[in-house]
């Protein structure tokens, strides 16, 4: 008499995939001076102490008269173009070679660049895997957000450091596996066995030829779990316990802000961000003074604007290490040149001498093979 359920697969119940599970407020205890510290979302960047002793006044730096751009010579323009035209596929080096230059015209382009070299703290606490490390909660008091030492990268350079507060962590068992070390394997809903891909769960293959890849059960081990319907909890990677802590995250910050003078020379101002000039004025202090007596109000109207924003803005949740101000002379040339009876332009730019060219006259259509 046949088996009623032979070559029939039996299919377990589905389990949901494990998702995110915060940890319980409970889960952490009552630090003094972390009140408002959460899990993963943090606390919010800290503001500094006031400082025990008023900080000096800025001081005006120094401003140098001689604000006049170098200039290149036709050969540099013409060798500049050449390679230009070289460089592109699509373009004939007649016009580089060929064209005749009627002009040249250099502009005054200034870019000034503030920078704000900033340090902020935030808390959050934080879970790992226990290993076994001694659990200090309360054994002494926490030492306050910015009381932590921590030592710094070089000024204007971006880091981060994630520091654990002495005195805060301890060990509570798994909140997501409930201390057991394993969940159930989300790829076979628990069961330890799949439908059999050979057979697709009916026992046989090819009509009524039992299937050799399950022995006729309809169902194969999972590949996931082993057959054994669990895996390893990814909260406490299979150690049942869990470290609680407050971690410190510390960043440090280069906040950089440009402002260009305007100049009619037709080259748009995006074109200048890639490109370095001579740099004719630069000051660092802890904090700055704007910029005055330079040849283009503007600019020191940006300066003075540009320093009163940031120290308002990133004294507030930040300790304000150093600022830094700089002027650049961006030189640019626009190359006015003639080549088969018709008037064209190009530009050179910065130190690097980069070329931009509006319209080149003598383009043809590539195509790959």
């Amino acid at each position: 008499m046949l088996n009623p359920h032979e070559g029939q697969a039996l299919y377990a119940p589905t389990v949901p995939a494990p998702g995110p599970m915060v940890p319980p407020a409970s889960m952490f205890g009552n630090v003094p001076g972390y009140e408002d510290t959460l899990a993963g979302g943090g606390g919010g960047y800290l503001p500094p102490p006031m400082p025990l002793h008023p900080n000096r006044d800025p001081e005006p730096a120094p401003v140098p008269q001689d604000w006049n751009i170098p200039s290149i010579t036709e050969d540099v323009a013409r060798e500049r173009f050449i390679m230009y035209a070289s460089g592109k596929c699509c373009y004939s080096n007649a016009p580089a070679k060929d064209g005749v230059i009627t002009n040249m015209q250099a502009f005054n382009t200034y870019r000034y660049r503030l920078e704000t070299f900033t340090e902020s703290r935030s808390t959050e606490w934080a879970t790992k895997p226990y290993e076994g490390e001694p659990a200090d909660f309360y054994t002494q008091t926490a030492p306050r957000p910015w009381e932590i030492p921590v030592t710094g990268p070089s000024l204007f350079q971006n880091h981060e450091e994630n520091i654990k507060v002495p005195y805060t962590s301890s060990n509570k068992p798994c909140h997501t596996c409930s201390a057991s070390g394993k969940m159930p394997c989300h790829e076979c809903n628990g069961s330890g066995t799949k439908v059999c891909w050979v057979c697709n769960g009916s026992g046989r293959e090819g009509g009524d030829s039992p299937c050799n890849q399950c022995n006729q059960r309809g169902r194969e081990n999972c590949s996931k779990c082993h057959g054994n319907g669990t895996k390893e909890c990814e909260t406490c990677k299979g150690k049942q316990q869990l470290l609680t802590y407050i971690n410190l995250k510390v960043e440090w910050k280069n906040n950089v802000e440009d402002y260009v003078v305007e100049q009619n020379s037709g080259l748009e101002v995006d074109n200048l961000s890639d490109v370095t000039g001579k740099t004719l004025f630069k000051n660092a202090q802890y904090m700055l003074y704007p910029v005055y007596g330079f040849p283009d109000p503007s600019l020191s109207q940006a300066s003075d604007r540009l320093v009163r924003e940031h120290q308002a803005k990133f004294s507030q949740n930040s300790r304000i290490l150093q600022q830094q101000q700089t002027i650049e002379l961006i030189p640019i040339t626009k190359v006015t040149y003639k080549w088969k009876g018709g008037i064209h332009v190009y530009y050179i730019y910065g130190n690097e001498h980069q070329v931009k060219v509006p319209d080149y006259p003598a383009t043809c259509c590539c195509s790959i093979m």
